[in-house]
């Protein structure tokens, strides 16, 4: 008869069936814990709650691993708890040739890590040890890892001990000496100080709870990835490789719930005024002497409601913290996104706008009004055949989405014509086109590889991947998607000395909004001072002082710089049109990659496919600043 406190053997041995069929385990202990186990790897990551004392917050430490254990520390379990590690261990021993445990347990307590002006005590942790000449190699790993956290600005103080059982006080080993020995399975024990609670209430102080769960997943990704390597038959070329691949359900519900939230109102057009063209004849009759009222689309939600609904998300439920990493980005922006729509024109607004785009830098103005000094204000388009239609341009776009569709047949976007847009807008992945549209000739193939080969492409890219995210947009995706368009107008040979000048323009009107200036005395800047005619001026200062000052418009002249300053060092990546990602979110685009969590981009821009793009990227590599791109145009 089996202990009400003991795992059953038709439990351990069902696991251990799974286990020697490489299948995903999770499943749910008595008494408490877990088994996640993703696939067959040579470690296991162990927690043992105690059961005489709290210990909030230090389960959560480990369970961002692919191959984790979190199980009480009651004596009565000890006999089955160890046949079910013998269980996880054997099978895994038989496929790479060794096995780690790693265990985790909180100590180290001093008098008061709490102190009175508010500091915290320096982080510390125990290397427990008894085999430290047969895993000199990844010790030395876990100890320079561990070395590295800092709370607070201070950094780890960290101890190797060498003791014959690198376990808990008082809980016996996880498996025999003898089966250790036979299975070939080495142990490491991880004692640290728990400054992630207030030592008094036992509350979780939780951005440094995020923080060393964060740390601590790298760091042990790293060990296993040393142990791995020099201990046993696998020969992974990265870390991240053995990350997790296994996505739990409540990744999928959080990302739907956040795309959701995200999809119920679009934040660009709910922004731009629907009265373009009545407000600038009313502007142009007063002579300019009186700002332009805009008006806007109705509500479609409850600002109230949907941060609510926000809120409520528990992003807690999500083990692995690079994946919760980004839905708490997604989150703030969201929060600040949603906090906007309930001030627009209300001062809250530009608030809301600087904290999504953030204040100038010097360098970004500089660069701004260089670009304006070196354009003469008389430079033109170059002349084409004729002026494009709204109707004849949508024409042109059709036709680049369906050679995009011969190739993914989900390419699915629409192109519309709408009367209460001003130029091009793509919303949701499809192409919207403001009806009074004329263009040249020659700036078409630059605008479709602007609009559609960047901003639709990565929409429907992102699609195809299992995060919705991905094709609604991570966390500050806006500067990246617009340095990457204006740079695809580049690589067709279509960035022209008037449109750089726009860009250049639309930073100074951002300046000018945020240093206080009015309406009028921006557009008056604009005319006077840079040389723009009257529409020209009104269109620029309307879409940075839309719905009581939006500075989005500055990100295309930051994005192009950022991108400028990135591919003199590195290429430029496919990774860049998975979706509408950042550029910070690159190295973990390419983590979820190397753990098989996201796939390869379904398509690349037509405007990579040929030898003039290649010589253009040769000369960007090269290290061409913004003002050379100007050169010859």
């Amino acid at each position: 008869m089996t202990s009400a406190n003991a795992i059953p053997p038709q439990f351990i041995n069902q696991i251990g069936a799974r286990l020697q069929k490489n299948k995903r385990i999770r499943r749910n202990l008595p008494v408490w814990g877990r088994v996640h186990i993703d696939r067959q790897l040579p470690f296991l990551c162990v927690y043992r709650r105690p059961t005489r004392r709290d210990d909030n917050g230090t389960a959560r430490l480990v369970m961002g691993q692919p191959a984790y254990l979190t199980t009480s520390a009651q004596k009565s379990l000890s006999p089955s708890l160890s046949q079910l590690v013998e269980a996880i261990a054997q099978p895994m021993s038989q496929a790479f040739g060794g096995v780690l445990l790693v265990e985790l347990w909180t100590g180290l307590d001093v008098e008061d890590p709490n102190q009175p002006d508010g500091r915290l005590a320096e982080p510390a942790f125990n290397i427990v040890t008894n085999d430290q000449d047969v895993l000199s190699n990844t010790l030395h790993t876990l100890e320079n890892e561990l070395a590295k956290i800092a709370v607070q600005q201070i950094r780890a103080q960290v101890n190797i001990i060498n003791r014959a059982k690198p376990t808990p006080p008082r809980l016996p080993p996880l498996l025999p000496a003898a089966v250790m020995d036979q299975i070939n399975v080495n142990s490491i024990g991880i004692e640290l100080r728990p400054l992630y609670r207030h030592t008094e209430t036992r509350e979780i102080l939780p951005l440094i709870h995020q923080s060393m769960i964060r740390d601590l997943n790298l760091v042990l990704q790293r060990t296993f990835f040393t142990f791995t390597r020099t201990q046993t038959k696998y020969n992974p070329p990265h870390h991240q490789m053995l990350g997790r691949r296994a996505t739990v359900k409540a990744v999928w519900t959080i990302d739907k719930q956040l795309a959701d939230i995200s999809n119920s109102f679009d934040y660009l057009l709910q922004v731009t005024p629907i009265n373009a063209d009545e407000a600038w004849t009313k502007f142009k009759r007063n002579r300019f002497e009186k700002p332009p009222i805009f008006r806007y689309r109705p509500h479609v939600i409850d600002p109230e409601i949907l941060k609510r609904q926000l809120w409520n998300i528990r992003l807690e439920e999500v083990e692995d913290p690079t994946i919760q990493h980004l839905f708490r980005e997604k989150r703030k922006e969201l929060d600040v996104q949603i906090s906007m729509l309930g001030n627009i024109t209300k001062p809250g607004f530009l608030l809301g706008s600087l904290q999504l785009y953030g204040y100038l830098e010097p360098q970004l103005i500089a660069t701004a009004q260089a670009l304006l000094a070196r354009i003469s204000p008389t430079v033109r388009e170059k002349p084409g055949k004729q002026k494009l239609t709204a109707n004849t341009f949508a024409e042109y776009a059709r036709k680049e989405i369906e050679n995009y569709r011969r190739t993914f047949p989900d390419f699915d976007a629409q192109v519309y014509v709408q009367s209460n847009i001003v130029g091009l807008m793509v919303s949701r992945g499809n192409l919207l086109i403001g009806r009074d549209l004329k263009i040249s000739e020659r700036r078409a193939q630059a605008l479709l590889a602007h609009e559609v080969g960047v901003h639709v492409l990565t929409y429907f890219n992102g699609q195809a991947q299992p995060f919705n995210l991905l094709r609604s947009g991570l966390a500050g995706y806006e500067e990246l998607q617009e340095g990457l368009a204006v740079l695809a107008e580049y690589m067709v040979g279509g960035l022209s000395k008037p449109r750089l000048r726009l860009l250049a323009a639309r930073v100074l009107a951002a300046d000018s909004l945020i240093g206080g200036a009015s309406f009028i005395d921006t557009f008056q800047l604009l005319r006077a001072e840079y040389g723009f005619k009257q529409r020209p001026a009104f269109n620029i200062t309307m879409r940075i002082y839309r719905a009581g000052g939006l500075t989005k418009d500055a990100i295309y002249l930051r994005g192009l710089l950022y991108l400028l300053d990135y591919l003199r060092d590195n290429p430029l990546h496919d990774l860049f049109f998975i979706g509408k990602i950042a550029i910070d979110h690159i190295p973990i685009i390419q983590e979820l990659q190397r753990r098989q969590v996201l796939q390869v981009p379904r398509l690349r821009p037509h405007f990579l496919a040929n030898s003039h793009e290649d010589s253009r990227l040769e000369k960007l590599a090269q290290g061409l600043s913004v003002l050379d791109l100007t050169e010859g145009k």
